[in-house]
C-alpha cells in the first residue's frame, strides 16, 4: 500500500486547517459534558474537563501558528468548519462515533478514545482501508484498487504533518528559500494566553513546529506509554481514566493502576439532557429555540473572535477564551429545561453553524 505524504505547500495548509478542525471538534463534546452536571456537584469530573477544555483550545492555537508560520490563514468561521454532530474520529480499522451527550460513564469512554495512545504496529499500517464514513474528521484517500484509506490514529495524521513540514523544508532549502516565510505578527506567543499545561510556543522554524506538534501529541495521549507528558503533566488520556478508575495518579504510578486518593463521581448528578440535540428539536416560537439560536450566536462570535486573533490581533485570544466559559449560563438555560413532547429529555447547545435563516 502507497503512503500518503504531504508533498505540496497546498497539502500542508489543508493538513493543517484539518489539524485545527479535529482540536476544536472536542471542543463541544467536552463544554456539553461539563456544562451537563449539576452545581455543585462532580468537583473532580467539572475540574478534569475544564482543564482539558482550556488544553484543547491551546492545542487549536499551537495548530494556528504553525499555519501562519508557513504563510496560512486560519478561519475558523469557515463553513464546515464546526462538523456536524455526531462525527467522527479514526480507531485503528474502524471509526467511533462521537457526539454532544451528557456527563456519563459512556461519555467518559467516548473521551477516552479520543485521547488514547495509539500507533501503527508498522509503516506500511500507517493508513488501513475502511468504508466512508460521513462526518469524518481525518483527511481520507483514494487508493489504487479504488478503496478508501485513512490513518490508523490522531497520531499517525500528526507524523504525517511533522514529515510534510521536513520534508518541505527540505525542498525550499535547495532554492536558499524556507518554508517558514509567514508574518511573525500573527503568532500567538505566550503574553496572549495561560495554561497550567503549558506555553503556546511561536513557530518560526521546523524545530519549533516540531516542538508544537510534540506537545499537542503527547499532552493528549501521553509520551512514550507514560501517564505524563514531557513537560510533567497528566495527559487526557490518564486525566479522563482517573474518572472511570475512582482514583487519581500520583508521580512513579504505572499506567492503568493509580495508586492515589479516591476520586468521588456521581454519574446522576447531571441534568438528562438530549444527545445530538438540534434546533429541530425545540418548538417554534419557544424560549428554548430563542435559548439554543442565542447560544449558537455566541459561540459563532467566539469563533469569529479566534480567526481575528490569530489573524494579527493576538490581543483579542484571552477574551475568546474567557467568552467560551461566560455562554455557561446560556446552555444552562438550555440543560435545565425540558423538551416538550419528550419522555424526562432535556435541552442541550446544539452547535449548528452557520446560524440558519429565520423564516
Amino acid at each position: 500500500m502507497s503512503l500518503k505524504r504531504i508533498t505540496t505547500l497546498d497539502e500542508l495548509h489543508n493538513y493543517l486547517h484539518a489539524a485545527m478542525q479535529l482540536e476544536h471538534a472536542t471542543i463541544p463534546p467536552y463544554l456539553t459534558a461539563l456544562y451537563s452536571i449539576q452545581p455543585g456537584t462532580n468537583s473532580a469530573a467539572f475540574h478534569v474537563l475544564r482543564v482539558v477544555v482550556v488544553e484543547e483550545m491551546l492545542h487549536l492555537t499551537l495548530a494556528a501558528n504553525i499555519l501562519n508560520a508557513v504563510g496560512g490563514a486560519p478561519d475558523l468561521a469557515r463553513e464546515g468548519f464546526v462538523p456536524l454532530y455526531p462525527a467522527y474520529l479514526p480507531d485503528g480499522e474502524t471509526d467511533f462515533e462521537v457526539g454532544l451527550q451528557r456527563f456519563s460513564r459512556e461519555a467518559v469512554e467516548t473521551f477516552l478514545r479520543i485521547e488514547r495512545p495509539a500507533r501503527s504496529s508498522e509503516e506500511s499500517q500507517r493508513l488501513v482501508r475502511r468504508q466512508r464514513v460521513d462526518r469524518g474528521l481525518l483527511p481520507t484517500f483514494r487508493a489504487e484498487d479504488d478503496s478508501d484509506l485513512h490513518f490508523y490514529s490522531i497520531g499517525e495524521f500528526y507524523q504525517e504533518i511533522g514529515r510534510g513540514l521536513a520534508y518541505l523544508q527540505e525542498e525550499k532549502a535547495k532554492s536558499g528559500e524556507t518554508l517558514f516565510s509567514g508574518d511573525p505578527a500573527r503568532q500567538i506567543t505566550p503574553d496572549y494566553y495561560y495554561s497550567g499545561g503549558g506555553e503556546i510556543i511561536p513557530v518560526s522554524n521546523l524545530e519549533t513546529a516540531q516542538e508544537a506538534i510534540r506537545l499537542i501529541s503527547e499532552q493528549g495521549e501521553g509520551f512514550g506509554k507514560r501517564i505524563y507528558d514531557y513537560e510533567g503533566e497528566l495527559s487526557h488520556y490518564y486525566r479522563f481514566q482517573q474518572l472511570v478508575l475512582g482514583r487519581y495518579y500520583r508521580k512513579g504510578d504505572a499506567p492503568d493502576h493509580p495508586s492515589g486518593g479516591p476520586v468521588d463521581v456521581d454519574w446522576d448528578a447531571v441534568y438528562p439532557v438530549k444527545t445530538n440535540a438540534c434546533l429541530a428539536d425545540y418548538p417554534q416560537p419557544s424560549e428554548l429555540h430563542a435559548a439554543a439560536v442565542e447560544f449558537n450566536a455566541r459561540y459563532k462570535d467566539f469563533l469569529g473572535r479566534l480567526t481575528q486573533a490569530f489573524s494579527g490581533r493576538p490581543e483579542l485570544l484571552l477574551d475568546a477564551v474567557g467568552d467560551m466559559f461566560r455562554i455557561r449560563e446560556t446552555a444552562s438555560q438550555l440543560m435545565r429545561n425540558p423538551i416538550p413532547g419528550t419522555s424526562g429529555l432535556n435541552a442541550a447547545p446544539t452547535f449548528e453553524m452557520p446560524l440558519p435563516t429565520e423564516t
